[in-house]
Order: C-alpha cells, then structure tokens, then sequence
C-alpha cells in the first residue's frame, strides 16, 4: 500500500455481512473510498489518497514557467490513482472481497473541468500540448476567468438571456462556460484540438466504463443547460463567433439522471479497483449534491450545507423561483423530479487552514504539540469561552471571492476592528463568524424569495469541530442536524450505487435506509443567538459596502495585485 493512502476499519466487532457498495469522493487535496453496506449504510471501511500533485498554482509538474494569478489546475494521474490504491485499500481495511460489492458511485468536486480528445484522453498527456497550461483540469477554484464571466453576464443581461435569473442573475468564473471562453481567448490551438470539454464528475466514470456519460447535475449547475437547451449559438457568437459551436461540438450529450447506471467496470477498471468487471457503475454526481442522500435531505426544505474547505448549499423544493445570488438550479439536479437549488461559499476551511498556516505564531504551534491537539483545536477552545463580541472584530469571508449572493470572485477578504490587544484566538473566532454570517446571508436570501429553508443540516470535514458548528447555531439560531460521518460525499455517492445497482428503487427510498444523521441536534443558546444579530448587522453594512456598491476599493485593490503579478510573471518568463 502506497505511503499516501490512509486506510481505516469501521471498528465493528461483528463480520461484515450482505452486499456493500463502494463510494468514490475526488476532493480538492485527496480521492476517499469508503465500503458501506446496502442494508442500512453502515461504514465498513474507508481509505484516503493524497492527490501527489495537489493544486498545481505555481507551475507545471517539471517545468519552470510560472502559472498566471488565480490559476489553479489539476493532474488526471493523481484522479486515477484514487482508483488504483484507495478502493483497494478500503476494500482491504473492510474486510470485503470484491464479489461481495454490487455497485460503484463517484462525485467530483465541480466545477472542476479538462480538455479531452474524443476518446476521452485529457490534452495535457498529449505529447506536445503537455506544456500548455490551458490542456490541464481546470479546478473549481480556478478564478482566472473572472474576465470572461464578466462578459459573459454583460451580454446576457444585455440580451435578456432567460436562463440568467436561474443562477441568481450572474455565471460565475468557476463555471464551464468562462473557462472555456478563456482557453478560447489564451490558447486557441487547445481550444481547437478540445474534442470533449467534460466536468471531472463525467470524465471518471468514462474511466471506469469506457465509455461517455453526462449527468444532469453538473450540466444543469455548471453548464448552463435549463429547460432543455444550452444557451443559443446566436448568444456564443456573440461572445466569440469561433465560439459558437461550443455547447454542441463540445458539451452535448445525452444527460443521464442522478442515481442511473453509466454502465459496467471495464477490464482495465476492475484491474484498477480490485473489483470484478462488469460491476455497476452510477451516473456521476457533484460532492455536494450527492451528499443529499448520506444527510437524509432529499425532501423539499431540508437544506444540506456540506462544509469544507468551502461550503455548498443544497435543497430541493416543488417551488419555481429565482434567488438572487444562488450558484443555479436545475430540475432533478439533487434528486429526480424536483427542483434542485445550489448556493455556496468559495473559502471556509480554506480560510481557517490559511489563518492557522500564515498568522499563528509560533508558541501557538508549540502549545498545541504539547496538548497533543491540533492548532485548530487549540485556537477553538481558546475561542469558545470568550462572549459573543467580546473581541470587537468583524470579518468579510471573501478570500477566496464570493460565491453567493454576490457572485464576485474578484472581491477578496476583510477584516475590521484589530488592536495591538487582539489576540490569534479572537480573529479565528471572528473569521468562524464570518462563514457564518455568510450562510445567513444565503439562507435570508432564499427565504426572501419564497424558497423557505425548513431545517438546516451540516456535513463536510467540519462535522468534527463542535465550536464551528455552535457558533453556527447561535448566528443562525436554528438547530442544526449533523451528518454522522466524516465521509458524507463518499457515503452519497455508495447510496447512488446502491439505487444504480437495483438494490433500492430510488433515492429517496435509499437515502431512508442508508442516509446517517446524529440523533441529536446542535442547539443555539438564546442569548448568543441575540448578541449575534448586533454583529450580524455590521457584517450586512460592510458586506453591502464592499460588496454592492459602496466602494470599489476591493476591485480596485484586485485590479492593482492583478497588474503587479502579470507584470512579475511576464519579467520571470523572460529571464
């Protein structure tokens, strides 16, 4: 087993028994496998791989060229090791051999898109478009195309494009169209030689099947596909003429709803897996929709919030409404027969893990070492005792740009009310709130526009740190029911292999069974809930002010570290 791969048993003193499914989570830094059995979704074993190359920001793997500002790309290799050493390792700490496993299901971070060649080969291991940044999988975090989502939401808006109220009146740059239009614009020669341009969740399952699919979700949220109907070619080439045939020479297929099977695991797939060829494969997903299932949220007005390095908003509903500032909706983007809604929030953990790694001093460090506890812990408890707004800070969650309701991935973080008294506990704290504030921003919003949120559920990696989820109760005043696993998106994903498969006749029916919640919930205290509102509306000015027209500093700010960067990274190609 690869030194990578972190491989955990369920700890059940009882034999696994009955058939289990295996579920397949590709995240930002790491693919998790976890085996789960189909009678009621216990988690008999789980194994994480470490994606080698990470997030490639800097340059390319063997090359010294520096990458441009606010790339973030990814290495094919690294997915395709998931499938060669956590499946198997998940499979070994279970206990389970491979006849017993009657289906296979995947998600994908999303959106998270590559360039292929009509067999599915990603460009960038063709030989001589290996050096070109643009042949490789975009990550969902790539945020250089933030130009062409301008001016893709210019002209749509201009135009009166239909399909614009349904992702909250603006595309994001993380989305299929933008990044598209910018390898268009950058490097035509890419663009030309693209035959599929298909998001990760899609490109995996061609892995293992040997064949395309596209599924509704990813095409609905992060491709602009509404009612039927991608957005015209007159509207593309309008943007681009050579634009104009992207959605159908690149993008379309027959889309396949959540919870089919894609097909069978081919040769080289079971020799990858250790699984038997031929097992059942289920329509890819997105991470965060598929973990509707694993939450037990599949009915209308249960919001599912999955925190992680960021954090996806997901809810279904029987209403048809227009939510300014969601990420989209589709019909059947979260389960079959409704309508599917998505807002999120592009930095969380991202912004507590860059806290920790870039403004903790030293001592902190040690401090921790010594408890035996991680620095996040110790800034939690250090954090958890103090009164709600004891520390005099308020902060704008914007460091990885806004996702919902702004939409603006050039607006960037902010953090007001420091003194030489302010201690490293007391701005973690305030950065918590902050992605609070954040989820109350989004949930006001749907509410507001007759899509009511009856309860809220949380998933994700932050399921593991109770201050975060109080403080999340307390800003929102509401109960919060917790997903009661680590691995909410891998374990969506075994729910859809299970429907996949046969063994349940449908999602929900699945979800019911299968679905893992805490039995209690994460309650707010009535007096920090109160205190909360006061912070709450300071965080609402400056959110308005920086973010809706009080100023432009943040852009202009951008702007200038936009200029200095290009400038700095034209001068080191040049050396």
């Amino acid at each position: 087993m690869a030194t990578n791969v972190n491989a955990h048993n369920s700890g059940s003193a009882e034999p696994p028994s009955g058939p289990v499914v295996v579920g397949i989570d590709f995240g930002t830094l790491s693919g998790r496998a976890v085996v789960v059995r189909v009678l009621d979704g216990t988690e008999l074993g789980t194994a994480e791989h470490a994606y080698p190359h990470g997030v490639i920001a800097d340059r390319l793997p063997g090359h010294e060229e520096p990458l441009e500002p606010e790339t973030a790309l990814q290495h094919p290799e690294d997915y395709r090791r998931v499938l060669r050493e956590a499946v198997p390792a998940a499979l070994h700490a279970a206990g389970v051999t491979p006849e017993r496993v009657i289906g296979v299901g995947v998600d994908f971070t999303s959106c998270t898109v590559l360039p292929t060649t009509a067999d599915g080969t990603p460009l960038c291991e063709v030989a001589d478009l290996t050096d070109r940044p643009h042949s490789w999988p975009k990550l969902w975090r790539h945020h250089s195309a933030q130009p062409e989502a301008d001016e893709i939401n210019a002209l749509a808006a201009e135009r009166g494009e239909p399909w614009l109220g349904r992702y909250g009146g603006r595309i994001s740059s993380e989305w299929q169209f933008a990044k598209a239009l910018q390898v268009l614009r950058d490097d035509p020669e890419v663009y030309r030689r693209t035959d599929r341009w298909i998001e990760g969740a899609d490109w995996i399952v061609w892995q293992l099947c040997g064949h395309e699919t596209r599924n509704v979700a990813t095409a609905g949220y992060k491709g602009i596909h509404q009612d039927g109907a991608w957005p015209t070619r007159g509207f593309l080439a309008a943007l681009d003429p050579r634009f104009a045939d992207f959605a159908t020479e690149k993008l379309d297929h027959p889309l396949s709803q959540l919870g089919e099977r894609a097909g069978g695991l081919t040769a080289q797939a079971a020799a990858w897996t250790g699984l038997v060829e031929g097992t059942p494969v289920a329509v890819g997903n997105i991470d965060a929709h598929v973990t509707a299932a694993a939450a037990q949220t599949t009915a209308p007005g249960r919001m599912l919030a999955i925190m992680g390095t960021s954090t996806c908003h997901v809810m279904n509903s029987e209403v048809l409404a227009e939510v300014p500032g969601m990420c989209g909706m589709a019909l059947g983007g979260i389960t079959p027969g409704m309508w599917g809604y998505e807002a999120g929030q592009s930095g969380v953990g991202d912004i507590f893990g860059w806290f920790v790694d870039t403004h903790v001093p030293p001592a902190y460090h040690q401090e921790a070492a010594e408890r035996g506890v991680s620095v996040h812990d110790l800034l939690s408890a250090k954090a958890a005792d103090s009164s709600v707004g004891a520390h005099g800070l308020v902060a704008l969650d914007w460091h990885s740009g806004n996702r919902s309701v702004l939409v603006d991935h050039s607006l960037s973080g902010v953090l007001v009310g420091m003194t030489l008294a302010t201690r490293p506990e007391e701005v973690y704290r305030a950065l918590v709130e902050a992605t609070a504030f954040g989820t109350r921003t989004i949930i006001e919003a749907f509410t507001t526009a007759g899509v009511p949120v009856q309860d809220l559920t949380i998933g994700g990696g932050m399921v593991r740190n109770p201050f975060v989820l109080q403080v999340y109760a307390d800003v929102l005043n509401r109960p919060l029911r917790v997903v009661d696993t680590e691995h909410s998106c891998a374990v969506g994903s075994a729910i859809h292999a299970a429907v996949a498969a046969g063994a349940h006749p449908d999602v929900h029916t699945a979800s019911a069974a299968m679905g893992r919640v805490r039995p209690g919930t994460v309650d707010p205290d009535a007096r920090r809930a109160a205190a909360y509102d006061a912070l709450f509306e300071v965080y609402t000015e400056l959110h308005d002010h920086f973010g809706r027209g009080g100023t432009d500093s943040l852009h202009r700010l951008r702007a200038l570290r936009q200029d200095a960067l290009t400038a700095d990274h034209t001068t080191a190609g040049a050396r």
